[in-house]
């Protein structure tokens, strides 16, 4: 009985659809025509009903966080709420983390040169895997730990979907799909991830520009580095409720630089080699839900800080090898990796980065979640041997190197905009089946980065702010 009345009632709706004039809002007067239906038809025949207390609070909610004027303001205020919670809840651990395991890092030199082990030995294990995760572990675990729940907590609240309803007009006005705002939101977890959500586009043109695009927002595996520096060059270390906000705020900052990016090369592409109409489409909004604890830890500490903790492990533990052997590899007096960065020197300098830095990103191809550690890894190698127990060690070894903030800030920069990881790129050519989208990603992406540092680099030595 029921399956026969839904077909009727399917029946009506259509006769319905077919009596509307197709005019420019012809789509959301059929959609509105199935939802009072469904309405309608649950109402009388459903069992249990939405409460209608909850569901009036959920409308007053949603009339102010996707208003037209307060949506976009309660958006970045959440958003930097999330990063200065991580910021400022991250510090300490993080030293402490760093301090157990570079107490055990001692005690395996003591081990290997009791076992009478060759000093390349211990300089591979030790100063180059074992220092490298060390490393990665005790600097990006802390901050995954607060940061991942928090976003994880947004999303199982429904909040995510109003993200994307929010930025729908500004996609469509960039001449892209309004679904984009979905897996560009799905990028911030992984990229290659966003990517894979980009199916859900059904347009092939607006699906590729979704595709080419999703590298501009941050990933789990970029958080580290730009939280990291944030820290140290615009927070103070954040020892202070001011150095926190104004971390948090920088950040805040750069995502809003990459989805005002996503949006421009979004339009550039749309214009050119994309060329073609946005098409239109409906986002419903979930009810809002309480979160259960449990499964925002499991799926939050488990399936992301863990998985993304696991796979910078598994590379940074070759790549802390690799770099140690560059390092102490000599051509003639000076060490490969003196050599390849200063061959890299002039193009690095000239938008605001050293050889070293624009080696580790291109080094750190596999995965971002280890451009950092090679940094590192390549200043203590190739300069003062010093063990990195806190942001402070850190600090002092990057201003020994050259580095200002505007180093920081132009490393920040490429961070966010520079070219995929590695899986990213294979899962565009596994999407694409095409190669040419595969290096069509890499050129848009790292012209992009280049440019933006480049001018950045300009306006800062112009203005005299160093």
């Amino acid at each position: 009985m029921a399956n026969k009345l839904s077909t009727d009632r399917l029946k009506e709706i259509a006769e319905e659809a077919k009596k509307l004039s197709f005019g420019t809002d012809c789509g959301d007067r059929i959609v509105s025509t199935i939802y009072s239906k469904a309405e309608e038809i649950t109402s009388k025949y459903a069992k249990k009903q939405m409460d209608k207390k909850l569901r009036e609070m959920d409308q007053k909610i949603d009339n102010i966080l996707t208003s037209k004027w307060l949506s976009i303001p309660i958006m970045l205020l959440l958003l930097g709420v999330v990063f200065w919670i991580t910021l400022v809840g991250a510090n300490y651990p993080s030293t402490l983390l760093a301090d157990v395991l570079f107490w055990v890092e001692g005690k395996l030199t003591v081990l290997i040169f009791g076992l009478e082990a060759p000093s390349w030995v211990h300089g591979i294990l030790v100063k180059g895997m074992y220092r490298c995760l060390a490393w990665v572990v005790s600097v990006m675990l802390p901050p995954m730990a607060i940061f991942f729940p928090l976003f994880t907590l947004m999303e199982d609240l429904g909040y995510l979907p109003r993200v994307a309803f929010n930025l729908d007009y500004f996609f469509k006005k960039a001449g892209a799909h309004g679904k984009q705002a979905l897996t560009m939101c799905m990028g911030f977890g992984c990229n290659a991830a966003g990517v894979i959500a980009c199916r859900i586009i059904q347009s092939p043109r607006e699906r590729l520009v979704a595709m080419l695009t999703n590298n501009f927002v941050p990933c789990n595996g970029r958080f580290p580095t730009l939280i990291t520096l944030a820290s140290i060059f615009f927070g103070g270390l954040v020892v202070s409720e001011a150095g926190g906000i104004k971390a948090a705020f920088m950040v805040v900052l750069l995502v809003v630089l990459g989805i005002g990016i996503t949006l421009m090369v979004s339009w550039i592409l749309s214009k050119t080699l994309l060329k073609g109409i946005p098409s239109s489409f409906i986002l419903e909004l979930p009810p809002y839900r309480k979160p259960l604890v449990g499964q925002i830890l499991i799926r939050s500490l488990i399936d992301r800080t863990l998985f993304v903790l696991s796979r910078a492990v598994v590379i940074a533990a070759p790549a802390g090898a690799i770099i140690w052997i560059l390092a102490n590899t000599m051509i003639g007096k000076q060490s490969i990796i003196v050599v390849l960065s200063r061959w890299l020197d002039p193009l690095a300098n000239s938008i605001g980065l050293d050889g070293v830095i624009l080696l580790a990103f291109i080094l750190g191809l596999p995965a971002n979640e280890i451009v950092l550690p090679i940094m590192i890894m390549t200043y203590l190698s190739a300069a003062t041997m010093i063990e990195l127990d806190s942001l402070e060690a850190l600090q002092k070894l990057l201003i020994m190197e050259g580095w200002t903030w505007g180093t920081a800030l132009c490393t920040m920069l490429f961070s966010l905009l520079h070219f995929p990881c590695g899986t990213t790129l294979l899962t565009i050519r596994k999407e694409t089946k095409s190669i040419k989208w595969l290096v069509l990603a890499v050129i848009i992406t790292t012209a992009t980065a280049v440019t933006v540092c480049f001018v950045m680099n300009q306006l800062i030595h112009l203005l005299g702010l160093l």
